[in-house]
């Protein structure tokens, strides 16, 4: 199988999202929302410890971009489907295409968290994965520590299958976590 010759969309939309892969222009809106959540970014996110200009994430949703059309990785931009105002990110990544195993990951801008705009993300990904990619297993992999993201796993029905102890470094590299492994299964 070449995964590069999978057709599916790469839009869809939710109650109240617009969900679409990466179009370049879309940096300077992303730059935006990293800015204005960087302390809430920061205890989890590797790249909001970097200093990005404007032109650094136009560079990655390009990048993005490119990895969709591959099927390499699909990230997945959240955009408020009445105002278009971007909202977050997420996608599927970590991909296996011969077991159709994906995983979900996500990061909210400040401004939008609390109101269930990422459960109601994470539920259309799922939904989209099923019934466009025939995903098998989806996964979403946090910090143990980051309750925010498990209560998302948990609200979409993700079942926790580990805690691996000791299993990577925080990403200020002060100490180690322990990251929780949530699962879906579709037979």
């Amino acid at each position: 199988m070449q995964p590069i010759l999978l057709d599916f969309p790469n839009e869809f939309y939710t109650d109240r999202l617009h969900i679409r892969y990466p179009s370049p222009g879309d940096g300077k809106a992303v730059h935006q929302s990293i800015e204005s959540s960087l302390s809430e970014l920061k205890p989890y996110m590797p790249f909001a410890h970097i200093d990005q200009s404007e032109a650094d994430v136009e560079a990655n949703i390009r990048e993005s971009h490119a990895a969709f059309l591959k099927r390499e990785d699909l990230r997945l931009l959240l955009f408020h489907k009445l105002s278009g105002v971007f909202i977050g990110s997420s996608g599927l990544h970590r991909i296996d295409w011969n077991v159709r195993k994906f995983e979900i990951g996500y990061w909210i801008d400040s401004n939008y968290s609390g109101e269930g705009y990422m459960s109601e993300a994470v539920q259309g990904i799922v939904e989209f994965a099923i019934r466009e990619l025939s995903a098998k297993r989806i996964e979403i992999r946090c910090n143990a520590e980051n309750w925010q993201s498990r209560k998302v796993a948990e609200r979409c029905f993700f079942q926790l299958e580990a805690i691996l102890k000791n299993n990577s470094q925080s990403v200020d590299r002060t100490k180690l976590n322990d990251t929780c492994v949530y699962a879906i299964t579709i037979e």
